[in-house]
């Protein structure tokens, strides 16, 4: 099965509206698998929120982390349960706090690295020097909340470290801060089991860089005989009508091409030539941004 897990939220234990019970209710409402609690530079609000589930027996999961916030960018910790100082950030040597964020066990990502920064928000625009991503576990794609100029950034980035090499997975959240909607927003999906440990699959997930980044329509791609082919889930998100099939177009994108195709065609991979990483993203009607509907884990040859 597949399980959709919104990785950004905020409560009023750092800067938000909503309380860590308002925060719990609200996700299983709408009916979220599981959730992160990413509070700005503090872990109080774990504690309440286990506390929470294990009296309420509401039907979500919890993923304990934290939001690094500077004044060189924003840095997600997922499955972080025990706060790592930071106070000493280098802006030219990020990977000293990845690394420490993952010596406890944490997933590390960079957060909405093109947001606009100064004058407007100092310090939410990512401007730290990374030269080692092999420490780095994410990158937030899509931050609901920006715009689709800053959001198209995050992805280009992501896409170009990925077939350049990298192995990055890619996330998105809602960086929620009240009871906004999560209709017609993207979520995050991964593999799992209805009994699984869920910090353990996105752990798993992240690392093997299969997670979903849709706001719906879960685009699933096979290869056979030497062809890529595919098939569509619908997740049943909220707000999310499904399409005709017909209405969808995939794009397949390697170092030195994209396809455009229909969902029921197949693809042969000698149409790559030599590239050996391919990321399919499916799109409803129209190849453009605003029709972007998933982004699926890269296709490795």
């Amino acid at each position: 099965m597949y399980k959709r897990l919104e990785l950004h939220n905020h409560t009023n234990e750092s800067d938000a509206s909503c309380t860590c019970r308002e925060l719990v209710e609200f996700m299983a409402a709408d009916q979220v698998d599981a959730f992160a609690l990413t509070d700005h530079n503090t872990i109080s609000g774990h504690k309440k929120i286990q506390a929470i589930l294990e009296t309420s027996g509401l039907p979500v999961s919890f993923i304990p982390g934290m939001e690094y916030t500077t004044y060189y960018g924003h840095i997600l910790c997922l499955n972080l349960r025990e706060y790592v100082p930071w106070e000493n950030i280098n802006k030219h040597k990020p990977e000293l706090l990845f690394q420490a964020a993952r010596a406890k066990g944490a997933l590390v990502g960079i957060a909405h690295p093109f947001s606009f920064g100064w004058p407007f928000a100092q310090g939410c625009q990512f401007v730290m020097h990374v030269t080692d991503y092999s420490c780095c576990d994410f990158i937030e794609i899509f931050n609901n909340p920006e715009p689709l100029s800053v959001n198209e950034k995050a992805l280009t980035l992501w896409e170009s470290l990925v077939l350049s090499g990298e192995k990055l997975s890619a996330t998105c959240g809602m960086d929620l801060h009240d009871h906004n909607p999560f209709a017609g927003h993207y979520a995050t999906y991964i593999e799992g089991k209805k009994t699984g440990d869920v910090c353990r699959e996105l752990t798993d997930a992240i690392h093997a860089q299969r997670t979903w980044v849709c706001k719906g329509p879960l685009l699933e791609t096979h290869i056979e005989n030497g062809s890529i082919y595919f098939s569509i889930h619908q997740t049943k998100k909220t707000g999310c009508i499904p399409a005709q099939p017909e209405e969808y177009r995939i794009t397949l994108k390697s170092a030195s091409a994209t396809l455009t195709c229909r969902p029921k065609e197949r693809v042969p991979v000698t149409e790559f030539g030599k590239d050996t990483i391919i990321i399919p993203k499916l799109y409803e009607k129209e190849t453009i941004l605003k029709n972007l509907m998933c982004v699926s884990p890269a296709i490795c040859l």
